[in-house]
This record gives C-alpha cells, sequence and structure tokens, in this order.
C-alpha cells in the first residue's frame, strides 16, 4: 500500500514523498478468514472534514502530524518545489508540514470533498 507525504524541509519548503506501508497476511479477526493487515501505529483522535465546492486555503502549514483519508471528492495540493498533486476517494495523505510556507490546497471537483481526518502524536 501506498500513501503521500507532505513535509517541510530543514529549510521550511515542502514536498512530497510517497510511503510504501507492507501489509502482512494476519489472522486479525477468528473465525474469519486471514486478511493482509499494516502493523498498528499510535493515533490521538479523529474528526470528519467537509471542503465545500470552490474551497482554497492558501499557503499554509499543517497545524499537526495529520492523516487524511479521502471520502469523495478529490482535492489538489500544491507544495513548495512547485509540485502538485490530485488526491481523491480512496487516497490517504501523511501532513507533517507544520513549519515554514506549508502547502496551498483547494477543492477540484464539482462536489464538496469528504476526508477522514486522524490526528497523530
Amino acid at each position: 500500500m501506498m500513501y503521500a507525504r507532505i513535509y517541510a524541509d530543514s529549510a521550511g519548503q515542502s514536498h512530497f514523498d510517497d510511503i510504501e506501508v507492507e501489509l502482512t497476511e494476519t489472522d486479525f479477526a477468528p473465525p474469519a478468514p486471514p486478511l493482509n493487515l499494516s502493523s498498528f501505529r499510535p493515533a490521538l483522535k479523529y474528526a470528519f472534514c467537509s471542503f465545500p465546492v470552490g474551497w482554497r486555503g492558501d499557503w499554509h502549514p499543517t497545524p499537526g502530524r495529520q492523516l487524511f483519508f479521502f471520502l469523495s471528492g478529490a482535492v489538489a495540493v500544491q507544495v513548495g518545489d512547485g509540485q502538485v498533486r490530485h488526491f481523491g476517494t480512496g487516497c490517504v495523505v501523511l501532513a507533517e508540514d507544520a513549519t515554514g510556507n506549508g502547502h496551498v490546497s483547494w477543492v477540484v471537483t464539482k462536489t464538496d470533498a469528504l476526508a477522514a481526518v486522524v490526528e497523530l502524536p
């Protein structure tokens, strides 16, 4: 499994990185058959976030380490090095650019974008 990471370098400029998560066959919920599972990681709390059609967030850092699970719609994100990526239904993004200029994000669909947001330590 892959997800995107947004981070700030030592100069405060944001970038994307691609993170691969290893899934291992696990007897997770017997008597259901085994499934593929990653290792568990700590989390603090979660919320749901709706980005309305036409929403745009100019340059801003993330307020803390957050993992976004996009459920519907799509957003684009531009990082400090100029790269732009689109994230829609099924995409996972780890936002860690809590220092520097951060990133720009905006809704790219004609419907609201909905995400589950998990705050991380």
